[in-house]
């Protein structure tokens, strides 16, 4: 038999814990010594307590992990909860990196506050362009809303146009509109020459020349866009220009690694 220290130690839990699954009745000891009150435990006790510590670890109250073992979750049921709970855990660190991304995106544009790219800026005629594209909604401008969007979109547009034919003669080509209902139309397009495509989830969009829109280069991850954008948007303020509209999203490097695209922000002016 194990002392509960032992049992603990060999368990990875704690004696205090122990002790507080003995007194719910959770898990108790095999044995408890009459003189001296010392609790033991054996071996077989240790798959009750993996199944404890497991279904705490979903986040299972100890009266509900209570009332799972003593209904007998089979070991393939409890491995199926713990993957779900794996996959859930996963699920929530990628909402977590991502959101530390959208941080420092605002902590770099907080320390940009007051300085002009005006080296960075570049104001030019955009010519007319063509693109397919695949559309959706997203809930709002928010690099936290456009990047799970957009993201799919360019998934499913490049297999499309593989599928029918289509060869890009250019760069992808982002844009956006208001929705009727607050939220932000995301187009996801390529430069293309096809005057209409086989397939009614694809258009083929043809964009009027924009006579005069502000530029500027992005360097790195889309999530991390607003510092340069806010950048572009303060020269247009603070220059006595006008923005007409949304800036356009030109891809001029895609590489593998997010941190080394290249893209180019073009912001119509009145």
């Amino acid at each position: 038999m194990f002392t509960i220290g032992d049992f603990a130690r060999t368990g990875r839990v704690s004696v205090r814990m122990l002790r507080h699954y003995d007194e719910l009745g959770l898990l108790r000891p095999a044995h408890v010594d009459p003189s001296s009150g010392y609790r033991f435990y054996t071996a077989s006790q240790l798959s009750r307590l993996n199944r404890i510590v497991a279904l705490k670890d979903l986040g299972f109250t100890l009266r509900q992990v209570q009332s799972i073992i003593d209904e007998s979750v089979s070991p393939a049921e409890l491995r199926g909860m713990l993957r779900l709970r794996q996959v859930e855990l996963s699920v929530a660190i990628a909402a977590a990196e991502g959101r530390l991304v959208q941080v420092e995106a605002r902590l770099q544009a907080l320390e940009r506050e007051g300085r002009m790219p005006a080296d960075d800026v570049v104001v030019k005629r955009l010519p007319a362009v063509r693109v397919a594209e695949l559309v959706a909604v997203a809930d709002s401008y928010e690099p936290s809303d456009i990047g799970p969007v957009i993201g799919p979109l360019y998934d499913d547009l490049m297999p499309l146009l593989a599928r029918l034919g289509i060869k890009p003669t250019g760069p992808g080509v982002a844009y956006y509109e208001d929705a009727d209902d607050g939220r932000i139309v995301v187009h996801a397009g390529i430069e293309v020459a096809v005057a209409s495509a086989d397939d009614p989830r694809l258009r083929i969009v043809d964009l009027p020349a924009v006579e005069k829109a502000a530029t500027i280069v992005h360097r790195g991850s889309m999530d991390r866009v607003v510092p340069t954008g806010q950048a572009l948007s303060r020269w247009i303020d603070e220059t006595g220009h006008r923005a007409a509209g949304y800036a356009r999203e030109v891809s001029l490097e895609c590489p593998e690694n997010r941190d080394e695209w290249v893209t180019e922000l073009q912001t119509p002016l009145m």
